[in-house]
């Protein structure tokens, strides 16, 4: 267990433990520096095309310590080469390979249980791009659909309700990418794919069998695949309770919610769901003396 700058740690990384449902949320940031960096994109890293205060240097700072650091993103409505031309063009160089999005889990999903399904989405068209290009064939003949598969879609209209509809009347499988119940943009919020699967659900009686972005255990299973560290050694940032920092309580990791995107100080304080530490933004994760602060886990 590591002595981390300014104090002891908890255990096994580098901070108190993290916060259990029902718990009151800790108000204190890292002592010490974690191995591993999970973060969130929209309203955590950047909102809209600009950085939010303190990411660009405290990215650089994690980074040029050697940190592993990767993004995961819920956002099915574009590819992830885009997210990392993104962070690269805002400042924050991204392989693409250190980002996963809801798009590539749900293919990782449907390989693994319905290879060569035939498909029907409730969704924007890189999402349909994405399921094209591994090789399922997406139709909108009710009869024909083995599954439906519900995401963010500002293209929903009435008659792609009516095929889902027909298709989970007539025996699909309900399948969606994420939880989220909107997505922040400046000034506001976009209805996501909570309220399709919300639409869906209310006119077929079925309820949605998997929802594989944040919180699942098919998105954590992605997320410490890539980096290759314990969940022990990892921390989870995220500006959102029920999708973020739930995940990051289901897979074991310390959690942060910086208070920069859909999360309010009012909204923590009425929440079951509590994080390790909370932030006024991503600069609070660098322990007060980084440069004498041991990794965590060490």
């Amino acid at each position: 267990m590591a002595e981390a700058a300014g104090g002891t740690a908890g255990p096994d990384h580098g901070g108190p433990a993290s916060s259990r449902r029902g718990a009151p949320a800790r108000r204190a940031t890292p002592t010490g520096f974690f191995r591993g960096y999970i973060f969130d994109l929209d309203g955590t890293v950047y909102l809209g095309d600009a950085l939010l205060p303190a990411a660009g240097e405290t990215l650089a700072t994690l980074r040029a310590r050697g940190l592993r650091t990767i993004f995961v993103s819920n956002n099915p409505t574009h590819p992830r080469e885009h997210y990392a031309a993104k962070l690269t063009r805002l400042g924050v160089p991204t392989p693409v390979e250190d980002v996963i999005t809801s798009t590539q889990v749900m293919v990782d999903f449907l390989d693994r249980r319905m290879p060569g399904a035939r498909l029907f989405v409730l969704g924007e068209e890189p999402l349909c791009t994405a399921l094209r290009a591994a090789g399922y064939t997406l139709t909108e003949q009710p009869s024909e659909v083995d599954a439906v598969i519900a995401s963010f879609d500002r293209t929903f209209v009435y008659r792609k309700l009516q095929i889902a509809f027909d298709a989970i009347r007539a025996g699909a499988r309900f399948f969606a990418t994420n939880p989220d119940p909107y997505c922040p943009v400046p000034g506001g919020g976009e209805p996501d794919c909570a309220a399709v699967i919300a639409a869906v659900e209310a006119c077929t009686g079925a309820r949605v069998e998997a929802v594989v972005g944040k919180p699942s255990r098919h998105m954590i299973e992605a997320t410490l695949g890539l980096l290759g560290l314990p969940a022990r050694e990892c921390l989870m940032t995220g500006d959102r309770l029920e999708t973020d920092v739930m995940m990051g309580l289901e897979a074991g990791l310390s959690t942060a919610l910086p208070l920069t995107g859909a999360t309010t100080a009012s909204d923590l304080a009425d929440s079951a769901i509590q994080p390790t530490y909370v932030l006024r933004d991503l600069g609070d994760l660098l322990p007060p003396s980084p440069v004498a602060g041991p990794v965590a886990g060490d």
